[in-house]
């Protein structure tokens, strides 16, 4: 047995199970009335009344989308739980629960606090909020090689990658009726961005040639990490009983030291809406713009490198040195191993753009029952491998003045979504509740089977008229 197999095996349960992270925005809002929090998916949509948010609870969004469950990766064997690599599981079947691009994506958006008020004829909002965003994208080859083994001696693990930055953001957003074109308000937000970090790591080409005793690979990748006080930590590796490999540095991890402040950036949102007898046509687009970060560490192959490496090699014996469980421990070594991963020093600068959205919506208010109305909802979310779009069908209901609700059904990159919310807004509270996609079963850990999972709550204090 070779340790391919816990390679991919560490990297394939990280990714599904990633910790569950704030989604963006409330899709299952867009068209609900009196939903205070509109104005964040189109900078055109304003409110009736201010209000005050409850601080880091006025829209408090926890959400994972993704196409790699844990369902993918575990099975009932005999009644116990294992893994996809367990011989007993059909390696047909196992495979062909996973695409060619297996990615999990979590984005996180905290108001810190919001304020929205009447002025200046129109709506206006000011907001301090916390962000941050995170990606993997998992080729379908490093499944199959955590699967087959030797039995296909070369693999091409293309295009793995796995991203993350997080940042503050204060935004302030206008919108207003044009009177010159009736039916037509537009909107924009200002936002000023104060980055945290940001580490992209492109895993562009990993070709192996598997041997008995040893492994060839041609590895091609990049990673920045732009985090202030960061630096990378380095070994060096000694082959051991092969003479024509020589002693090599290569970047084993990294640590932070004295963190501080290392980017900023702006951003902008910009939308529209335009009524038309029944309906009410939207668009918008969002986070344009970009972080720009100082002192960048930076960490490659150089190029496109071709190695060979008996560093995975271990001992089936569990009382051997390099046995399996000794093995495990040093886990997190193997994949800079395999790339040999040089310290390239630091870059003085890196800019990199934010991840986009683009909504598009249609609205209808029934002639007969006005308080009945349905939207259709197209959402594309640009993030270079982790770019994902849904459709959203909704049916909206406020059947007295305070309170109204909302259910919808999505398709899109990860599957079938069924959304709901609820929002109560009476003189001066305003709660709301709901699910983009309605949490499914769980395992005994308390973690969601599917990568797809959401809860949306909010507390806020509307003011004025």
């Amino acid at each position: 047995m070779k340790s391919y197999k816990k390679l991919a095996l560490c990297v394939a349960l990280s990714a599904a199970t990633l910790p569950i992270y704030a989604q963006q925005h409330t899709y299952s809002g867009y068209f609900l009335d009196g939903y205070t929090y509109g104005y964040q998916m189109n900078p055109a949509l304003g409110n009736e009344k201010g209000f005050v948010s409850f601080p880091a609870l006025g829209n408090l969004n926890i959400s994972v989308r993704g196409n790699l469950h844990l369902t993918d990766l575990l099975y009932n064997v005999n009644g116990k739980t294992s893994l996809f690599t367990n011989p007993e599981v059909d390696a047909k079947k196992a495979l062909k629960k996973f695409g060619n691009r297996n990615k999990i994506v979590a984005n996180e958006q905290i108001d810190i606090i919001s304020v929205g008020f009447n002025a200046w004829d129109g709506y206006n909002t000011v907001s301090l909020s916390a962000i941050a965003n995170a990606g993997v994208s998992l080729p379908k080859s490093f499944f199959e090689l955590a699967k087959e083994g030797i039995t296909n001696k070369t693999y091409k693990i293309n295009n793995l990658a796995a991203d993350a930055n997080a940042y503050v953001q204060l935004a302030l957003n206008h919108s207003r009726d044009i009177k010159e074109v009736p039916g037509l308000r537009v909107g924009a937000a200002f936002k000023v961005l104060i980055g945290g970090g940001a580490i992209q790591a492109k895993f562009n080409e990993a070709d192996l040639t598997l041997g008995t005793d040893n492994w060839i690979a041609r590895t091609n990748a990049d990673i920045y990490a732009s985090v202030g006080g960061l630096k990378f930590k380095e070994k060096t590796y000694h082959p051991e009983g092969n003479t024509s490999m020589k002693p090599y540095d290569y970047v084993s991890g990294a640590e932070v030291d004295n963190f501080y402040i290392t980017g900023f950036g702006l951003g902008f949102d910009l939308g529209a809406t335009y009524k038309w007898n029944d309906f009410t046509f939207s668009a918008a687009a969002l986070d344009l713009g970009f972080l720009r970060y100082g002192k960048t560490q930076w960490a490659s192959t150089d190029g496109t490198q071709t190695i060979e490496t008996d560093a995975y090699i271990f001992n089936v014996d569990k009382d051997a040195d390099n046995s399996f469980k000794n093995e495990w421990k040093d886990m997190k070594d193997d994949l800079s191993r395999l790339y040999q991963l040089k310290n390239m020093g630091h870059k003085n600068s890196h800019t990199r753009g934010l991840a986009a959205t683009l909504n598009f919506g249609v609205e209808y208010e029934l002639p007969y029952y006005r308080k009945l109305h349905f939207g259709f909802l197209n959402s594309t979310r640009i993030y270079g491998p982790f770019t994902s779009t849904q459709f959203r069908l909704s049916a909206n209901v406020a059947p007295v003045k305070c309170f109204s609700a909302d259910v919808n059904m999505g398709l899109g990159t990860y599957g079938a979504d069924f959304g709901w919310m609820l929002n109560v807004h009476t003189t001066g509270f305003n709660l709301f509740l709901g699910m983009d996609h309605t949490l499914g079963k769980l395992a005994k850990q308390g973690v969601p089977l599917s990568s797809n999972a959401s809860l949306n709550f909010g507390i806020n204090f509307p003011f004025g008229r």
